[in-house]
């Protein structure tokens, strides 16, 4: 009896597999290792992150003068009005959630359906996530990833060192990232001495840092205010 012909997997279907094999562990390794500085993070400041790098290189392709302020302080050093003035601003339930604003991601939805999108739902976590690691490119495969990264996040570092990183890495204008440098530029004084009526006002850039000039913030930092009255601060 003769033996029946072995089928043979087609080449390019074995080479399309071992490349997904080879990708899947390699978005695998890049995801343990991101977990990883966020586990690190607990206790190992930030020296730079993906979007310091990112203003680096825009800067070095355009052949652009860039300068870099970044001076990370502990988070006792930072005023308590721009800490407050922050959350006002960027995510009124910090400390009520577990990384995800599932209550103002519904109403960004219902807006987005309206067409009236008046703010964004990510949340300091996700905000701090994206800075570290994602840079400020937008796409719905960053927004996976990033989802991902939360909750190791949250878990690891706690509401104390998450709000800490962000205050310090954030960019707050052109080569100017966290509050100290932010504050010493702005207004030429240290995070500890900011008052309310500075810190609305330096909170009320962060949307657009690039664009926008504390001076010139007055209705939206009037906004932030009184977000932190009815807040209790």
């Amino acid at each position: 009896m003769p033996d029946t012909p072995t089928e043979k997997t087609p080449l390019w279907t074995g080479s399309l597999l071992s490349f997904l094999r080879w990708l899947a562990i390699g978005l695998v390794l890049l995801w343990s290792l991101a977990a990883l500085i966020l586990v690190s993070a607990r206790w190992i400041d930030p020296p730079t992150t993906t979007v310091h790098v990112q203003r680096h290189l825009q800067a070095w392709i355009h052949h652009a003068p860039y300068r870099e302020r970044y001076k990370f302080i502990p988070l006792s050093q930072i005023s308590a009005d721009l800490q407050h003035a922050v959350i006002a601003a960027e995510d009124t339930r910090f400390y009520q959630h577990h990384g995800f604003d599932w209550h103002q991601i519904q109403i960004a939805a219902e807006e987005d359906l309206e067409g009236d999108r008046t703010r964004g739902a990510s949340t300091i976590t996700q905000q701090l996530v994206k800075n570290l690691f994602f840079g400020t490119g937008r796409s719905v495969l960053r927004k996976g990833a990033e989802a991902t990264l939360v909750p190791v996040a949250e878990f690891t570092l706690g509401k104390h060192r998450i709000l800490e990183l962000y205050l310090n890495v954030i960019e707050w204008g052109p080569g100017i990232y966290g509050a100290e440098s932010a504050c010493r530029y702005y207004d030429e004084t240290a995070a500890r001495n900011i008052g309310r009526q500075q810190a609305a006002r330096l909170a009320a850039i962060l949307p657009a840092p690039l664009k926008r000039r504390p001076e010139r913030m007055n209705n939206y930092s009037s906004i932030i205010l009184k977000r932190m009255g009815q807040m209790g601060w």
